[in-house]
């Protein structure tokens, strides 16, 4: 990387540039297992003219360029594995415009999902996207994000309606408009969302909002077994109830969550349950759902109507992977998960968790199970690679059970560096127009290079 760059790059953001070890240290890792990283250069733009900007020097340099937001990734998607300038888009954390009659909002990208609903607090709206870190916008899209309330109201791909980007020259493009549909052209929209920064650099987002539920109610049941509470989280969907979240918790994940949010729950496979909507439509919920989770040895469910016992409860879902790794000291999370259709849930789950107990690992399990979205936690000696090694193992089975179900490799997650090698088998010959489109956009495979596509392609 020439002087000439960085000094190109002080005299427009003068110290919004950084080039100290630990901030490069910083923007080089992820919460994944994978090696830190660390670009030449960090930068931090305020507008989507300057990151512009910043990416047409860089490609004048041909030096790679990295997008950066909140550092939440699973899969290595931040890491500078080439080098280059990491673009740090925390800075970008303007709300533009609220549409409350039109429910959607404009953001940048470096506004967080938190951030967005205490500004939507008193509006009757919100934005139910809640992947467990307070996320950046323009992150959770370029990840193609959901959570716990994907089950009832989507993913990052059913709510991003366009967003403003910066290709590899330089050029500054709205992938779409507002409207709710559209059969104009191609669905640029979709080819931004889950790229992982590899297409362009996301500056801003246009998302659906959603009104706030007259009434909410959460609760929590014990099952016997994870294949009982599988099996009545699928019942409970196929039998058409609009469950807001349903969520699994296998035994060893309830008894860390237990033990690291103080929660009064027996460390069984659990299932949390939440219903939206009216008072009375959200009674009809429970009790249908009670009855389903009867059948399966469900047992009483405990309630929490109350909204901060509903905020303790899905915080502590949210963090279950600091749970996990509570349970074992000094150890690495490696969170994977995959996604299957519904009907093929309770086998995928059954055996996943038979290839772990006959393993040597430790690991939990947690899903969004409503969508079929399953998570295996594995708890891992970093003082051992032959765990790694073993991990990968069982990873690569659920990959494959998966996608033999006609499932994905990823549910959320994404694919970074972590999980390019299972693209051939879910893609096939299409893994080839992925690469054409890339080539087109990025002949000089500048944007996030060796994500994704695998660095031989």
């Amino acid at each position: 990387m020439s002087d000439s760059l960085l000094q190109e790059l002080r005299t427009l953001l003068g110290d919004r540039v950084s080039v100290a070890d630990a901030v490069r240290a910083h923007h080089g890792k992820d919460e994944s297992h994978h090696p830190t990283a660390p670009p030449d250069i960090v930068v931090f733009p305020d507008s989507s003219e300057e990151v512009s900007t910043i990416v047409r020097l860089c490609a004048e340099d041909r030096v790679p360029i990295i997008p950066f937001g909140a550092g939440t990734s699973l899969e290595g998607g931040i890491g500078a594995i080439r080098g280059g300038v990491c673009i740090d888009m925390t800075g970008m954390n303007q709300i533009i415009q609220v549409n409350a009659d039109d429910l959607d909002v404009t953001v940048e990208a470096g506004v967080t999902r938190k951030q967005l609903n205490g500004h939507l607090r008193d509006t009757g709206l919100f934005f139910p996207i809640d992947p467990g870190a307070d996320a950046t916008l323009g992150g959770m899209a370029s990840t193609r994000a959901s959570g716990t309330n994907a089950v009832r109201y989507g993913t990052m791909r059913e709510n991003v309606l366009n967003v403003k980007a910066v290709l590899a020259d330089g050029r500054l493009i709205q992938s779409g408009r507002r409207a709710r549909k559209s059969a104009a052209g191609y669905d640029l929209t979709r080819m931004f969302v889950g790229a992982e920064g590899t297409l362009g650099v996301i500056t801003e987002v246009t998302v659906r909002l959603y009104g706030v539920p007259e009434a909410i109610s959460a609760a929590v049941c014990g099952f016997p077994s994870i294949e009982d509470a599988v099996r009545c989280c699928m019942l409970t969907i196929q039998s058409g109830i609009p469950v807001a979240r349903v969520e699994l918790l296998d035994a060893a994940q309830m008894q860390a969550c237990i033990q690291y949010s103080s929660l009064d729950y027996d460390p069984v496979p659990t299932l949390f349950f939440e219903f939206h909507g009216s008072a009375v439509s959200v009674q009809e919920q429970a009790t249908t759902v009670q009855e389903i989770a009867a059948d399966f040895g469900g047992g009483n469910f405990r309630w929490a109507d109350k909204t901060e016992d509903r905020n303790k409860l899905w915080q502590a879902r949210h963090d279950a992977l600091y749970a996990a790794l509570a349970l074992k000291p000094g150890a690495k999370a490696w969170s994977t998960d995959v996604c299957v259709p519904i009907s093929g849930l309770a086998e995928c789950i059954e055996e996943t968790r038979s290839d772990i107990e006959a393993s040597s690992l430790m690991a939990t399990m947690v899903g969004h199970v409503g969508d079929g979205n399953f998570h295996v936690i594995f708890l891992l000696d970093p003082d051992r690679p032959q765990e790694f090694a073993e991990a990968q193992k069982i990873n690569d089975r659920m990959v494959s059970r998966a996608i033999a179900m006609d499932g994905t490799c990823t549910g959320e997650h994404g694919v970074g560096i972590g999980k390019q090698h299972c693209l051939e088998l879910e893609f096939g010959e299409a893994l080839a127009v992925m690469r054409t489109l890339k080539q087109a956009l990025d002949p000089l495979n500048l944007m996030n290079p060796g994500k994704i596509l695998q660095s031989s392609d």
